[in-house]
């Protein structure tokens, strides 16, 4: 007879964890997920997710994942940082394992996002979603997790063309990053790291679970027009008709040549969708005087100039509204690029990281994130998982 959730539930009581994390600095890639590997512990998992330095040669690290998780579904991404059970990491392998015991996972691989419409079948992400329910009908909880390739400009398009296949199931995500390179984002799914791919995980579980997402920026009082744009590769060659880089950098009182990362971390701008604020971030300045965008953009767009709150007491603050009553099991979070330049710029990286090791934060700084039928930036976007309502300070929840 084969074996039963109950016969994972005690795998998982074995080891005490209802969500394992692990990292390693180790600069050898077939050691470093090696130790990834011991440091999750056995299984079996329902699904692993690692999220791996842009520093590293993904073709090695695929293969030590073939070697170190036989039979293992793994999926993930390459990085601008990682998050780990230090807070801020650089150059690490981070992993994420989700026990059988409490979860169940089915996986969908879209290639050739560049092509996806005719990859994509609406009626294929209903059946999968039907078969994680026929597997745990009694588990109450669902999430999608969604890794794109950062560099493929199709996160928008993705997302709204998954939304009316989700139902009530919420969706959250992060696109794959390149270090501040901007050249090679790569997206772990069937053995191999590849560009122009993405995956979904559909999730269900008996823990209760929040998708969330938050970010520290305030609206002011300056709003420009797009006058002109190439939407298709996210391009804003004007504003208020006159060149992009010049009218934005003119509404902060400042020369364009001093436009820089730091700069449209620390003054970006917002468009507002369905009541609410969300950030389009510039990505870069082009040499005629473009803005490059990481999210999509339009002629006729308003944007509203933002500004930053403390980013350190934010964080606090929003954690601690996450854990009521104490630190979930694990927040899985997608932290965009921007937000790290920032807490770097700022130097508190430190304190930062004692607040996301505090809170069993482990994740990673990505180009951009998704949550349900949106993808945003400069934002902090994830899942909190915490113990099972049945018994929450058990170790089964059963």
């Amino acid at each position: 007879m084969g074996a039963t959730a109950d016969d994972f539930d005690l795998a998982a009581d074995a080891s005490g964890d209802r969500v394992r994390r692990a990292r390693s600095l180790h600069p050898d890639s077939r050691r470093a997920v090696g130790e990834v590997r011991d440091r999750l512990g056995p299984g079996p998992f329902a699904l692993v997710v690692l999220f791996v330095s842009a520093n590293r040669l993904p073709d090695e690290v695929a293969a030590a994942v073939m070697e170190h998780f036989p039979g293992q579904v793994v999926i993930g991404a390459t990085t601008a940082g990682e998050i780990g059970d230090e807070g801020y990491l650089d150059g690490a392998i981070v992993g994420v394992g989700l026990p059988l015991g409490h979860f169940r996972a089915q996986i969908m691989v879209i290639n050739d996002l560049d092509r996806f419409p005719e990859h994509l079948s609406i009626q294929d992400v209903l059946r999968l979603r039907g078969a994680l329910a026929g597997m745990v009908p009694n588990w109450p909880n669902e999430f999608v997790f969604l890794l794109s390739d950062g560099l493929s400009l199709m996160e928008d398009r993705l997302v709204s063309a998954l939304g009316p296949a989700l139902g009530g199931a919420p969706l959250f995500g992060g696109s794959a990053a390149d270090g501040v390179d901007f050249r090679r984002t790569c997206v772990l799914a069937d053995g191999a790291f590849r560009p122009n791919v993405a995956v979904l995980a559909f999730i269900r579980t008996n823990c209760r679970v929040k998708v969330f997402r938050f970010d520290h920026l305030v609206p002011t009082d300056t709003r420009m027009v797009v006058t002109e744009a190439d939407p298709a590769n996210r391009i804003v060659r004007e504003i208020n008709a006159e060149p992009a880089a010049r009218a934005y950098a003119r509404a902060l009182g400042r020369d364009p040549d001093q436009l820089s990362p730091f700069i449209f971390a620390a003054h970006p701008v917002v468009v507002r969708i369905g009541g609410a604020h969300h950030v389009c971030a510039i990505q870069r300045v082009e040499p005629n005087g473009d803005l490059k965008f990481f999210t999509a953009i339009d002629e006729g767009l308003v944007l509203t100039l933002a500004e930053g709150q403390d980013i350190a007491a934010h964080l606090k603050l929003s954690l601690d509204e996450l854990s009521p009553e104490g630190p979930p099991e694990a927040i899985i979070a997608c932290e965009c690029i921007l937000r790290r330049l920032e807490v770097e710029e700022t130097q508190v990286k430190v304190a930062m990281s004692e607040m996301l090791a505090r809170h069993n934060v482990v994740g990673f700084n990505s180009y951009g994130e998704q949550l349900n039928m949106l993808h945003v930036n400069q934002t902090f976007t994830g899942v909190a998982i915490y113990p099972p309502p049945a018994d929450p300070a058990g170790p089964t929840g059963r």
